[in-house]
C-alpha cells in the first residue's frame, strides 16, 4: 500500500460492516455513519480504529465514500450533505445510476458502483465495477476479483445473477433433506452436502469461461450418477428456465 486512504461509509449495515473491517485491517482510516447504531457501535469497538460519526462528519473525514443506503432513502440522506469535488464515491445500491449519484453528490465527478457480498471480508467475492475501478481495486481487490464493466447497464445483470446463490442453496437444501431422510441423520446429511459442494467449488478454476461446463461434463460422463442428475434436471426444464427467471429479476430492477 503506497499510502493510507481515508474511507467513509454512509449507511452501516450487513454489507458495509465487512467492507469496513477489511479496509481498516489494511491500515486505511475508516469512518462509519451512526445510522445503524448497533452495527456502527460494534465496528467502533472492534479494535480496528474505526470511528463512528454523524453523516456530515463522515464526509469531512473521508476522501472515498461508500454509499450503502437503501435505494428508497438514499437521496434524502446524501442531498443535504456538503460534498467536495475530490470525493470519490462508490455505490453498492441496486437501481441507482451513476448519473443520479453524480447529480445529488455534485460537485463529485468520480463515481463507481459495485456489488459486494458479505463474504468479501474473507476473500473470493467477485466485484463487478461500473465506472472507475480505483480506489475499489486498492481497497478490496487484494483478495477479491475485480471485474471492470464496459457499460453501466451490465451491472443490473450482475445483480440479477447474484440471486443464483439462493437458488443453488435451495437445491443443496433439498438434496441435504433428502439424504437426511434416507439415512435418518439430518445433521450428517447437511454436513455432507454442504461440504461436498463448497469443497468442490473451492478448488475450481474460476479464471475464465468454459470451466463450469468442462467440469460438469467431466463429472457427468456416460453411465455415471452425475449424468443421471444432469439429465433429470434437464428433463424437468431446470436449466432452460434459468434465463427466463434471471431476465425477470433483472427487469424487476427497472
Amino acid at each position: 500500500m503506497s499510502h493510507p486512504l481515508k474511507v467513509g461509509f454512509l449507511g452501516t449495515g450487513h454489507i458495509a460492516a465487512p467492507m469496513a473491517r477489511l479496509i481498516a485491517r489494511q491500515g486505511h482510516s475508516v469512518t462509519v455513519s451512526e445510522r445503524s447504531q448497533a452495527t456502527s457501535s460494534a465496528l467502533a469497538a472492534s479494535g480496528l480504529g474505526i470511528v463512528a460519526a454523524n453523516n456530515p462528519s463522515v464526509l469531512e473525514a473521508s476522501d472515498v465514500v461508500f454509499l450503502c443506503l437503501r435505494p428508497g432513502v438514499w437521496a434524502d440522506v446524501v442531498a443535504p450533505l456538503k460534498w467536495r469535488a475530490d470525493h470519490r464515491v462508490i455505490s453498492v445500491m441496486a437501481g441507482v445510476s451513476l448519473a443520479q449519484i453524480a447529480q445529488l453528490c455534485a460537485p463529485v465527478t468520480r463515481v463507481s458502483a459495485t456489488l459486494p457480498l458479505e463474504f468479501l471480508e474473507t476473500g473470493g467475492c467477485p466485484l463487478p465495477v461500473a465506472g472507475p475501478d480505483e480506489p475499489l481495486r486498492t481497497l478490496l481487490g487484494n483478495i477479491n476479483p475485480i471485474i471492470p464493466l464496459d457499460d453501466e447497464a451490465e451491472l443490473q445483470a450482475y445483480f440479477a445473477a447474484s440471486a443464483l446463490m439462493s437458488g443453488v442453496l435451495g437445491v443443496m437444501q433439498a438434496g441435504a433433506e433428502w439424504l437426511g431422510d434416507q439415512t435418518k441423520n439430518k445433521d450428517a446429511g447437511e454436513v455432507y452436502v454442504a461440504n461436498l459442494i463448497s469443497g468442490y467449488l473451492g478448488a475450481l478454476d474460476k479464471s475464465k469461461a468454459g470451466e463450469l461446463e468442462a467440469h460438469k461434463n467431466a463429472l457427468a460422463s456416460p453411465n455415471t450418477l452425475n449424468r443421471q442428475m444432469v439429465e433429470g434436471l434437464d428433463a424437468a426444464g431446470t436449466f432452460k428456465a434459468l434465463p427466463e427467471v434471471l431476465g425477470k429479476i433483472k427487469a424487476s430492477m427497472g
